[in-house]
């Protein structure tokens, strides 16, 4: 019998909680179970950032658990997974990753993610970056990461704030081969171009 897929979802303090909230949504409706964990600071976050409540964010998901819950399920290997996003990933918490040194549920996922060589994906959401923050990065990587800040993408001509995060949530999902019906790709040319599109481009 196929286990079902499952994916881990890490929210962390940094802002940007749409991003999380939104792969939750599109991996809900790709029939992915997913497991939540939100630091103490994601809730703090979310209390500034939306009007969601804690019990809403984590209705949103098939099964969650407390940051401080390290003898969750997915704090083993053995509890086996397509992998991890952290949507959005602080600084603090790539550090965690980066130095093996995890103090909670979240970074302890995320290294059983690293060890079991299984995707984790971290949307890292801080800038401007000194060179510690990119030590942080390259250190993630070496180890096998994918260091993904949520940077906005243009081409596709969005009109809202929401078309922006679906974009972003979109595109993290792919790292897991995941497809996101309606959003928008990129095809080589525009499908549209508006009438002023040439005006002044060439300056």
């Amino acid at each position: 019998m196929n286990e079902r897929r499952r994916i881990i979802v890490g929210i962390s303090g940094a802002t940007g909680i749409a991003y999380g909230v939104r792969v939750l949504e599109f991996l809900r409706a790709a029939g992915v179970e997913t497991h939540l964990v939100v630091s103490k600071a994601g809730h703090l976050t979310r209390s500034y950032e939306t009007d969601l409540s804690a019990r809403d964010l984590e209705g949103m998901a098939d099964v969650h658990y407390p940051a401080a819950d390290v003898g969750a399920a997915i704090a083993s290997g053995s509890f086996r997974t397509m992998g991890m996003i952290v949507a959005p990933c602080s600084i603090r918490t790539l550090a965690e990753i980066a130095s093996c040194a995890t103090a909670s549920l979240l970074t302890r996922a995320a290294d059983v993610t690293l060890k079991e060589r299984r995707r984790l994906v971290l949307l890292v959401r801080e800038t401007p970056l000194h060179a510690g923050h990119l030590r942080a990065m390259l250190g993630a990587t070496e180890m096998g990461a994918v260091v993904m800040p949520p940077v906005p993408a243009f081409y596709s001509r969005p009109r809202t704030i929401q078309d922006i995060i679906d974009h972003t949530a979109a595109r993290a999902l792919d790292l897991f081969d995941l497809e996101v019906p309606g959003v928008p790709r990129w095809s080589g040319r525009p499908e549209a171009v508006r009438d002023d599109s040439t005006d002044d481009l060439g300056g």
